[in-house]
């Protein structure tokens, strides 16, 4: 009961009950040392790359963005120990995703369809709040929970490091690595939610969300891009993004 009620936890925002029963000590450090990996099989553009110079300044914002929301919020606990870092790979992949910690890379892919830099906030604000909601942690310990691993996901990964690599991986959606982790729909309105939030308090119109969801949609055709495999992107979607416009518009504040 005592490992139960220490996993409880409400998501900023929204408000909703989770349980986790990972850690956040446990998904940092393991964070840390599959991010340090990624880099090394996909070494990012150097930092005088005009991309990396537009991702590293609007990651900036939201990050700011988001730590003065929790403490206002009494939830600065959520990022309490995050090292903020953001990279772009050159990978045609229409992707992006935020690691626990504040560990995140932006796609080259994903530009073309951003279009600008409000729609690129936009995603990765989604992302960042993903880490920050924990949705990753939610959904490992559900699958720890399938693989019989216990609550201890150190043990876990000693025994098994292959998979417990993998099961973290799918929980991010590094790569495109998706499957039984994917987000569910109730972790993706939240993303939605949380990050028009921390983009409008960094200063960027999320009044850009529904065009940029409509273009995201449109990529695939008969096939989505992998991007959209754990990113649902259809009408119910854009109908929630637009009624939760007027909330988000209370904290915009344009630069």
């Amino acid at each position: 009961m005592l490992a139960l009620l220490a996993g409880c936890s409400k998501v900023p925002i929204t408000g909703r009950s989770q349980l986790n029963l990972l850690s956040e000590g446990e998904m940092m450090s393991m964070s840390f040392t599959q991010y340090q990996n990624f880099l090394k099989e996909h070494p990012p553009l150097p930092s005088s790359d005009q991309r990396v110079v537009l991702v590293k300044g609007i990651g900036n914002r939201l990050a700011a963005a988001a730590t003065t929301f929790l403490k206002e919020h009494d939830a600065a606990d959520r990022v309490a120990n995050f090292e903020w870092d953001f990279n772009v790979v050159d990978d045609p992949m229409v992707n992006a995703w935020c690691m626990p910690g504040g560990k995140v890379v932006v796609y080259t892919g994903l530009l073309p369809v951003a279009q600008d830099e409000a729609s690129l906030a936009l995603v990765m604000g989604h992302e960042i709040a993903h880490a920050i909601a924990r949705h990753g942690n939610e959904r490992m310990s559900q699958a720890l929970a399938v693989q019989g691993a216990g609550l201890t996901l150190q043990a876990f990964t000693a025994e098994n490091p292959s998979l417990a690599s993998d099961l973290f991986l799918q929980a991010y959606g590094v790569g495109g690595q998706l499957g039984m982790l994917a987000y569910g729909r109730k972790q993706e309105s939240e993303a939605d939610k949380m990050g028009l939030v921390f983009m409008a308090m960094g200063g960027y119109d999320p009044r850009v969300a529904p065009a940029f969801w409509e273009r995201m949609a449109a990529q695939g055709g008969a096939k989505p891009p992998e991007f959209l495999s754990t990113h649902p992107s259809d009408e119910r979607r854009i109908a929630d993004l637009k009624a939760y416009m007027p909330e988000a518009m209370k904290y915009y504040k344009p630069r």
